[in-house]
């Protein structure tokens, strides 16, 4: 019979690995629009504020002795992982930046745990890892680099490969955390553990976001002061058609933009990753990280609907044989 954390678990993965498809698109169109370093600080903004209200109504806010290492996973996980997958979404596509990043992310995670914290899977858990990620290579290796210039795939692979990183080393510092959690006996709910780490993640993504848009920022301060403001009168009276005229441009813009950033917040940071903070809690990395590793396959008919790329044979193929190991992993007990 199985176990019923183990059925829990499973539920939170897959749960996550829907919500992770979503975002994946909602990402893809928002950094086409915004660019992936702005995308990212406004989905992390959204989902900080959704999950704060939770914290500090609802649990524990940033108090608990595990809140440092939750914090810290989010400045690896989320700051300097999905620093990197906003970098390579718009150069490789939803795809294939989600084929490299979940293929690698899984392996690296697993072996991060291992050498830190000593979890070791068992032998059915690790051909049903190797199963899954072998059915999302075969599913998703339609040759889509041979469309790209090799600056731009070289590029977005080592993006990827930061990305992947990034995710792992953030998975497995949460499931630090939870050990800690335990131990202390302060329980600590997925939403509240998901704002804990947000915070790190934030701040990074906030310095990036400056370092970007420096040039506009130093502007901005530059009117500021007594004769920055009159240069600025001045300089608006010359020119305040094109003012306006950036205004409504900008307004455009996020008129067009702003449903892709809400269910990318929302999807990804505000409600997938508190699914994957669940299932971690009480499961190995390497065996979350390997069902969440379908994730670009269910991104195949997201993909169909908003991007036109039609599904294929081998895709079929490959799906079904991913299913098949998340099937046999999610009917073993662990050991």
């Amino acid at each position: 019979m199985v176990q019923s954390h183990y059925v829990r678990f499973v539920f939170a993965a897959l749960l996550c690995t829907l919500l992770f498809s979503v975002s994946v698109i909602c990402g893809h169109r928002s950094a086409k629009l915004l660019g992936g370093t702005e995308a990212n600080f406004w989905r992390l903004t959204l989902a900080t504020l959704v999950l704060g209200i939770w914290a500090y109504t609802r649990g524990i806010g940033l108090s608990g002795e595990a809140f440092p290492l939750f914090l810290l996973s989010g400045i690896v996980g989320i700051g300097f992982g999905d620093l990197a997958l906003y970098q390579a979404l718009p150069r490789l596509g939803p795809r294939l930046a989600s084929l490299l990043i979940q293929c690698l992310t899984a392996p690296c995670g697993a072996l991060i745990e291992w050498l830190w914290l000593g979890t070791t899977l068992s032998g059915r858990q690790l051909l049903c890892g190797a199963v899954i990620l072998a059915g999302v290579g075969v599913a998703l290796a339609p040759g889509e680099h041979l469309r790209l210039r090799p600056r731009t795939l070289i590029a977005g692979t080592l993006f990827a490969l930061l990305a992947a990183l990034g995710g792992a080393g953030g998975a497995v510092l949460s499931r630090k955390a939870y050990v800690i959690v335990h131990a202390s006996q302060q329980p600590i709910d997925p939403f509240n553990a998901g704002f804990q780490r947000l915070g790190g993640g934030l701040l990074l993504a906030g310095i990036c976001l400056l370092i970007v848009k420096r040039h506009e920022v130093r502007a901005l301060l530059s009117n500021t002061g007594i004769r920055g403001r009159a240069a600025s009168i001045s300089k608006e009276a010359c020119c305040g058609q094109s003012s306006e005229l950036r205004l409504g441009s900008a307004m455009t813009k996020w008129r067009r933009v702003w449903p892709w950033v809400l269910g990318n917040g929302l999807a990804g940071q505000t409600l997938g990753v508190s699914a994957m903070q669940w299932a971690l809690e009480t499961t190995p990395t390497g065996i979350v990280l390997a069902i969440i590793a379908v994730t670009p396959l269910v991104v195949i008919p997201f993909a169909n609907l908003t991007e036109g790329e039609r599904p294929t044979l081998h895709s079929v193929v490959g799906g079904l044989i991913a299913v098949g190991g998340v099937v046999a992993l999610a009917l073993g007990r662990t050991e």
